[in-house]
């Protein structure tokens, strides 16, 4: 005898809605206070502190902030029921404190009293508009006039090196064939040469603890699975480091100086 049976499967009752939950902020009371603390004729935090926390000096910060108003994003303007939105500086002040400290975006909403998700578009919005502002004067490539007499004053000791007698930087940089910068390490202070800078070099530290980056390359029939280095002598002899010969003594090493060197002079 066979038995029939159905099942009634119910689908699960539907979830209820989560409420949106609405933090009144009180974003006039953190523009208040932000001023009182900073930006007032006798603020709390004066201009040691003002520098320490915005990474900079608040004439400069204030000159960022009077150029990025003709940004619409950083207009204030009321909204549909007439409340104003946030001041220029406290979206300015939230960008730059994510930028110095790396500080969570909840930080902002404590202080400042802007959201997570106002916060990270100020700090989207303020990059794009200071790229987009000072970029032709600060985000160009160097020309005559600049130089040495640009450099503060309390540098000058510590880039400079006892057989030039003037600051000077030395750059680290490794290219390849085709002249594609793979990478470039400098401004390190002191006196210094190739070795020093080579001993400071985040690239050959990681060479130096077998971390360096798999290369494969075939050579006089023989397979290579690390990059090497065209240097000068006076680098140590480490297997990466391929120098040229100071004397060489018939034709084809003669070649290899000559186009070693030429490498060299191209990546110069």
């Amino acid at each position: 005898m066979t038995v029939a049976s159905s099942y009634r499967f119910d689908p699960p009752p539907p979830r209820p809605r989560k409420k949106r939950t609405v933090v009144r902020r009180d974003r006039e009371g953190g523009a208040e206070c932000l001023h009182r603390d900073y930006f007032s004729v006798e603020p709390v935090y004066g201009p040691q502190l003002f520098r320490r926390r915005f990474r900079m000096s608040r004439e400069l910060f204030l000159r960022i902030v009077n150029a990025l108003e003709v940004d619409p994003y950083f207009q204030q303007r009321p909204d549909a029921i007439g409340r104003l939105s946030f001041s220029p500086i406290q979206k300015c002040t939230a960008a730059v404190r994510q930028l110095a400290y790396e500080t969570a975006v909840d930080c902002c909403d404590e202080y400042l009293r802007i959201g997570e998700t106002t916060a990270l578009e100020c700090l989207k919005k303020f990059c794009k508009a200071v790229v987009r502002i000072f970029g032709g004067t600060y985000l160009r490539r160097p020309t005559i006039a600049d130089g040495w007499k640009n450099c503060p004053v309390a540098w000058h000791d510590a880039y400079t090196r006892g057989d030039q007698g003037e600051p000077t930087i030395i750059l680290e940089a490794v290219a390849s064939q085709d002249l594609w910068i793979w990478h470039a390490f400098f401004g390190v202070a002191g006196s210094n040469n190739d070795i020093n800078v080579l001993h400071q070099s985040t690239l050959f530290n990681d060479v130096l603890a077998g971390h360096e980056a798999a290369v494969h390359f075939l050579a006089n029939n023989s397979h290579h699975t690390r990059g090497y280095y065209l240097t000068d002598d006076i680098y140590p002899d480490w297997p990466v480091f391929v120098k040229s010969f100071q004397f060489p003594n018939d034709e084809k090493k003669r070649r290899f100086k000559v186009m070693q060197e030429a490498a060299r002079k191209d990546v110069e």
